[in-house]
């Protein structure tokens, strides 16, 4: 757990599929950034494939908010050739092409939290050891994808 003013925090980092259902997560003291723990919450996870075939390690789409609006995270994506939808801080000198239409399925991932914070255990986080949480964490997700 990370210490702020507001006292003791943690940040859940989410990967979800197209469905917004979990399919990896991170858990990190309050204060990190999302562009620290991007490409190892990448690295984690195989989104399946609709009909048959292996399942996907690398997503032909990353739809993300602001916070993962960075120069290396950008590059990490075009290296490995994943489109991305995120739109870009305003206080960048350089503005691309944004398209609103698919950074509306961004709600997925919101939706995906809203679901995981129906477990109390996840909202409030009474245990005080991260592998305790992250325990819940990973059996509120199993729960989601039943």
């Amino acid at each position: 757990m990370g210490r702020s003013k507001g006292g003791f925090s943690t940040k859940i980092h989410l990967r979800c599929d197209g469905n917004g259902k979990p399919i990896t997560f991170l858990l990190t003291v309050g204060e990190r950034h999302e562009a620290v723990v991007f490409e190892q919450l990448m690295a984690q996870g195989a989104v399946k494939r609709p009909g048959v075939g292996r399942p996907r390690l690398r997503p032909k789409r990353l739809v993300g908010d602001k916070g993962y609006s960075s120069g290396n995270i950008r590059r990490y994506l075009q290296r490995r050739g994943i489109r991305l939808t995120i739109p870009r801080r305003s206080n960048e000198r350089r503005r691309g092409k944004f398209d609103k239409s698919i950074y509306r399925q961004r709600n997925r991932v919101e939706r995906c939290f809203n679901r995981l914070k129906q477990f109390r255990r996840i909202a409030t986080r009474y245990e005080k050891k991260a592998d305790n949480y992250l325990a819940m964490l990973t059996l509120a997700s199993i729960i989601l994808w039943l």
